[in-house]
């Protein structure tokens, strides 16, 4: 059985507000620590049968980041629930919401 590894490494400030968000994974394709921004993280906990969330991003990410971030995340969630699911029609949902929003914030025309 293979195994991978993903690490996250994040410094705070005196108020707990992440000032650097470093991340490795030995799948990745990339060598060595890479530098974000932002970090989105949900995990399904099989023993509560519930998403446990972790929302991080830096002083250094700008709105228009963010809305860029939250817009292609919206997106590949799409992808990944008709990859799930195989429910095509709630993903094109998903992808039109997401559309929506990528006009509302100015990121798509």
């Amino acid at each position: 059985m293979k195994k991978s590894k993903i690490e996250f490494d994040i410094q705070l400030d005196e108020t707990h507000t992440p000032v650097l968000i470093n991340w490795s994974a030995t799948d990745s394709g990339l060598e060595g620590i890479k530098n974000a921004k932002a970090l989105l993280l949900s995990v399904f906990d099989a023993r509560e049968q519930g998403t446990l969330r972790i929302d991080l991003w830096t002083k250094e990410m700008m709105v228009d980041e963010m809305q860029q971030f939250i817009y292609e995340t919206m997106r590949s969630l799409a992808d990944t629930y008709v990859r799930a699911t195989g429910e095509k029609e709630i993903a094109d949902d998903i992808r039109n919401f997401s559309e929506s929003f990528g006009k509302k914030t100015g990121l798509l025309k």
